[in-house]
């Protein structure tokens, strides 16, 4: 009887390290190529919309997809002070808001995945959970994208709206207030990452 339990145990951690050995074989790396991907900040005035484009990005994707997707890691990096609207004063009221000086990054580091549905193709829509740190402040929050698996690279499409004053940040202003945004500002994003060798 003792025998058949030792077996019996043997068999399970056997599995176990199996499985678990598979699963790191088959999990792939991918950095985020700056050039090709978009990163954008839009939101309202009193005056008209607005949009802001992150000029420096990067992060780093890690998935297996071997007949189910499992996403082990997604870290992503926005660098404050490329955002660049084309117009300096409207720079300088952005990174004073971010506090830009002692704040460097605005950055996204996943801790969940709550659901994964697989559309064909290697196209899935994902739904996760991750903390989102802006101005120093990192609040845990549901985000919604689509990812797309090519031969040597992941494109992962999304949006995510927040709200400034969450993060302790006082929406800018200027002309001595007679010019204000709104509280509400969408995130967009549009990566491409790359496969590491």
């Amino acid at each position: 009887m003792k025998l058949l339990n030792y077996l019996n145990r043997g068999i399970f951690y056997f599995t176990v390290f199996f499985f678990s050995f598979i699963n790191v074989i088959q999990s792939q790396e991918y950095k985020l190529n700056n050039q090709n991907s978009k990163f954008s900040v839009s939101g309202t005035s009193n005056l008209h919309d607005w949009e802001i484009v992150v000029n420096e990005h990067s992060g780093v994707i890690d998935v297996s997809h071997s007949g189910v997707l499992i996403i082990h890691k997604l870290k992503i990096f926005l660098e404050s002070e490329s955002l660049k609207s084309g117009k300096k004063g409207m720079d300088k009221n952005t990174y004073k808001a971010l506090n830009t000086d002692e704040y460097k990054n605005i950055t996204f580091l996943l801790t969940e995945t709550k659901d994964i549905v697989d559309l064909g193709d290697e196209k899935y829509k994902v739904k996760a959970n991750g903390d989102l740190t802006v101005s120093g402040v990192t609040k845990n929050v549901t985000l919604d994208f689509n990812l797309k698996i090519k031969e040597d690279s992941i494109n992962i499409i999304g949006e995510k709206p927040i709200k400034m004053t969450d993060y302790n940040i006082e929406p800018p202003q200027a002309l001595f207030g007679t010019i204000t945004t709104g509280d509400e500002i969408t995130i967009k994003f549009n990566t491409v990452l790359q496969k590491q060798i």
